[in-house]
C-alpha cells in the first residue's frame, strides 16, 4: 500500500497541474510510485554481472499466433486433414500425461470432436539462410533474417485463454496474485541510461493487465506512448497557454518548495523522490517528441520498415521509434500488436484470412528492424524477442479456424547475445506438445535478464516471496 498524501502534496500536485507541468496523472503515479519504491528496496542500477545487452525490444503478437502457420512446420497436418487425431499414429497426444500442469484441461473425443478433426497447414513453408530454418511463406522477410534469430519451437504455459497474456509477461497465472512484469524488473534492476527518457515504454493496446510493477510501485510500470509527436503522452502539455520559460520557472518553484520541506523533515526519503519525478516529467515532455520525428530518417530507411505502404505503416512506425528509442538508451520498448480484447491474432475461425492480414503487417517492419539494428551495429546489445501468448491447436474449430494451445508454440529472439541461425526445442508431429526441450515461459524472462547481466536472486524484494517458477532458467543452447 502506497503512504498516505498529506494536504501539502495535494496543493503541491494541483498547482502542478495547473500551472507548470501539466502532466496530471503521469506526475501524480511517478511521485507516488516513486515514494512507495523508497519504502520497499533500492535497486542500484548496476548489473550483477557483465552484461552482453543494454536493451530489450519485446514485440508481441495479442491473441496466439498459430506456431505451425508460422515457425513449427508441421506436414503431417496436411497428410491427415479431416481425420480424428485419436485415428492417427499420434493418437497419444491426447494423453493428460502430457499436460505440464492440472489447470490446463486436454480437449478429448468426448467433449470436443471438433476440435480433435486435424486441420490442414493453410501456408508454405521455405528455408532461409545457411541454416536452412523453414519459415512460413506468411513470414518471408522474417525468414530473409533466419540466420540471426534463434527460434524457441518448445514453449509452453498453463492457461489456456487470453490471461496468458499476463502469463507470458509475469510468470504467474492470471487468477495467481499479481507480480511485477519482466519489463518492470529489468527497469527496477538496471535503471536509467538517459536521464531524459522513460525507461519502460509500452506502445499498443493492453486489456487484460495494465500495470506492471504491482509490488514494486508505480514507477515501475511502463510509460505508454503513442507514435505521435504532438501527443505522445496522456496529461503530457500543460493546462494552461504558458511558455516554456514559465513552465521551467513553475517547476524550479515546485523544487524550491519541496527542498524547504526537506529541511523540515530530513528523514523523508520519498521528498527526493516527488523533485526527481517532476524533473524526469518534464524532460520528457521536452525529449520524446523529437524521438518520434520519424520524417528526419532517410526515405531508405522509411521503406526499409514499410512506411510507404498503407499495410505495414502503423507497425513499422512504432519498431522505427523503439529503434531511435533503444539509440537513446531505453532499457525496454514493449510493442503490443493485435488489438481487440482477446487480440487480432485469436482467429478461431479465418485462420488464413486472419493470419494472411496480421503477419503482412507485422513480417517486413520486423525484419527491417532487425536489419536496421544490425547496419549500424545496436543488434549486438539490444534484444529483440517475438512472442505470443500461446499458440493454436492442430485440430480444427469450425469450419476454417483453430482453438488456444497452451501445451506447444514457438518465441524467437535474437541480438544481445543470443545465437542466431538456430531451432531450438521441438513439438510433437502435430504440433501438440512441446517434447524436445520444453520451456516454461518464464525461461524467456531468465534468458533476457542473464544477457543483461541480471540475477533475478538478486532483485528480491523484502516481505514479498516470488515461486521458483517464476525466476525461470536461462535458455543456454541458445546463447552465443
Amino acid at each position: 500500500m502506497n503512504p498516505p498524501i498529506s494536504h501539502q502534496q495535494l496543493a503541491r500536485r494541483h498547482f502542478l497541474q495547473q500551472t507548470a507541468l501539466g502532466f496530471g496523472g503521469f506526475a501524480a503515479s511517478a511521485m507516488a510510485g516513486r515514494a512507495a519504491s523508497e519504502n520497499q528496496a533500492k535497486p542500484n542500477g548496476m548489473p550483477h554481472f557483465k552484461p552482453k545487452a543494454k536493451s530489450v525490444i519485446w514485440l508481441f503478437m495479442r491473441g496466439g499466433v498459430s506456431h505451425m502457420e508460422s515457425f513449427d512446420p508441421k506436414p503431417a497436418l496436411t497428410k491427415y486433414a479431416g481425420q480424428s487425431i485419436g485415428d492417427t499414429p499420434y493418437a497419444d497426444v491426447l494423453d493428460p500425461r502430457h499436460v505440464k500442469d492440472l489447470r490446463v484441461v486436454v480437449v478429448d473425443d468426448a467433449n470436443g470432436k471438433a476440435r480433435n478433426k486435424i486441420y490442414p497447414l493453410q501456408v508454405g513453408f521455405k528455408r532461409y539462410g545457411q541454416s536452412g530454418i523453414e519459415v512460413s511463406d506468411w513470414f518471408p522477410h522474417i525468414g530473409s533474417c533466419a540466420d540471426d534469430i534463434a527460434f524457441v519451437r518448445s514453449m509452453w504455459t498453463t492457461d489456456n485463454n487470453h490471461g496468458a497474456q499476463v502469463q507470458f509477461h509475469s510468470g504467474r497465472h492470471m487468477l495467481d496474485p499479481r507480480v511485477p512484469t519482466i519489463g518492470a524488473w529489468v527497469n527496477y534492476g538496471l535503471g536509467t541510461l538517459n536521464e531524459n527518457l522513460p525507461q519502460f515504454i509500452n506502445i499498443g493496446p493492453r486489456f487484460f493487465d495494465k500495470r506492471d510493477g504491482h509490488y514494486l510501485g508505480p514507477a515501475f510500470d511502463a510509460v505508454n506512448l503513442r507514435i505521435d509527436p504532438t501527443r505522445p503522452l496522456d496529461f503530457a502539455k500543460p493546462e494552461g497557454d504558458i511558455s516554456a520559460a514559465e513552465q521551467r520557472a513553475g517547476l524550479n518553484l515546485t523544487n524550491k518548495l519541496n527542498r524547504l520541506a526537506a529541511l523540515q523533515h530530513p528523514h523523508d526519503a520519498a521528498l527526493e523522490a516527488r523533485i526527481k519525478s517532476y524533473e524526469l516529467a518534464y524532460r520528457m515532455q521536452m525529449a520524446v517528441p523529437e524521438v518520434l520525428q520519424l520524417e528526419r530518417e532517410s526515405e531508405e530507411t522509411r521503406r526499409l520498415y514499410g512506411l510507404d505502404q498503407a499495410e505495414t505503416k502503423d507497425f513499422g512506425q512504432q519498431l522505427l521509434a523503439a529503434r531511435r528509442f533503444v539509440e537513446r538508451g531505453v532499457r525496454f520498448i514493449q510493442i503490443m500488436h493485435g488489438n481487440g480484447a482477446a487480440g487480432a491474432w485469436d482467429n478461431h475461425g479465418g485462420l488464413r484470412k486472419g493470419h494472411t492480414k496480421l503477419s503482412k503487417q507485422v513480417d517486413q517492419p520486423t525484419a527491417g528492424l532487425l536489419k536496421d539494428l544490425k547496419q549500424r551495429g545496436l543488434l549486438e546489445d539490444t534484444i529483440v524477442v517475438f512472442a505470443t501468448e500461446f499458440g493454436r491447436t492442430p485440430g480444427s474449430q469450425g469450419a476454417d479456424g483453430r482453438d488456444h494451445h497452451p501445451f506447444g508454440f514457438s518465441v524467437w529472439m535474437a541480438g544481445g547475445g543470443i545465437k542466431g541461425g538456430i531451432a531450438h526445442g521441438s513439438t510433437d508431429e502435430l504440433g501438440f506438445h512441446a517434447v524436445e526441450h520444453p520451456h516454461y515461459v518464464t525461461d524467456i524472462h531468465a534468458t533476457i535478464n542473464h544477457l543483461l547481466g541480471l540475477d533475478p536472486r538478486r532483485l528480491e524484494v523484502p516481505g514479498f516471496k516470488r515461486l521458483d517458477r517464476d525466476y525461470g532458467h536461462v535458455i543456454r543452447e541458445i546463447l552465443a
